[in-house]
């Protein structure tokens, strides 16, 4: 991420095409170790490409990944369950429990005070 960092700040510093050095230099200024065979690849994959079609693609891709909440419910109901229908049925008979939230007021004293 910190090459991908650098070129971009190095893009819209004016550099349309920044190189290895400018991309070094960069790092360097603000202390970072700098692997050459990582920022030769990077400079090997966005050579001759537009930035804000890689920015697109990018963002394209990104949308497809899985974010958010909601996710650990649907990995729970999903996995199996040695019981067979048993835990199926139990559930219907569970009680829903209904907590009630507990207001600000309670905690005696303002957050803001």
């Amino acid at each position: 991420m910190k090459y991908i960092a650098a070129y971009l700040l190095a893009y819209l510093g004016g550099n349309s095409s920044p190189s290895a050095e400018d991309l070094t230099s960069t790092l360097e200024s603000v202390g970072c170790e700098i692997d050459s065979e990582r920022l030769e690849l990077l400079l090997s994959q966005v050579k001759g490409k537009d930035i804000t079609e890689l920015l697109a693609a990018g963002r394209e891709k990104f949308a497809s990944v899985p974010s958010g909440g909601g996710g650990g419910a649907a990995v729970a109901a999903a996995a199996p369950t040695s019981g067979g229908a048993a835990p199926a049925a139990e559930s219907k008979n569970e009680e829903k429990v209904v907590e009630k939230e507990e207001s600000d007021d309670d905690m005696g004293f303002s957050l803001f005070d």
